[in-house]
């Protein structure tokens, strides 16, 4: 993982969350290079979350390209609660939705759109 290009980018979140490193490491470099999103950054979810988040923008070609969306790294073998995902929104100033991408051993990743409070679908 060290000697990858985009690990000078994840270092600090790598080193202060270890336990999270793979599903950060795999979740980067999945949106950054497979589907190519836009102003890719990291952010510190701090103690409480205890791990990094991926913010960025899809590509240009995408619905809402301009939207700047948050990604949060999880690994399948984690288990997270209601108040975990609360804070998660809380740590990142309540955005209208997150993306939970859930990491699992064979390098595939699930996302999950999840919104804040009660949401009606899109028709």
């Amino acid at each position: 993982m060290e000697i990858h290009p985009s690990y000078p980018v994840l270092a600090s979140l790598v080193e202060k969350y270890p336990a999270y490193r793979g599903s950060l490491f795999q979740t980067y470099n999945d949106i950054l290079l497979a589907q190519q999103w836009r102003d890719v950054g990291v952010l510190d979810l701090g103690d409480v979350c205890r791990r990094g988040a991926i913010q960025g923008r899809r590509p240009k070609t995408a619905a809402n390209a301009d939207a700047l969306l948050h990604i949060v790294p999880c690994s399948l073998a984690e288990s997270i609660s209601l108040a975990w995902i609360n804070d998660v929104f809380v740590a990142l100033g309540d955005p209208p939705s997150i993306y939970l991408a859930v990491a699992s051993d064979d390098s595939s990743i699930v996302y999950y759109k999840l919104s804040s409070g009660i949401v009606k679908p899109s028709v």
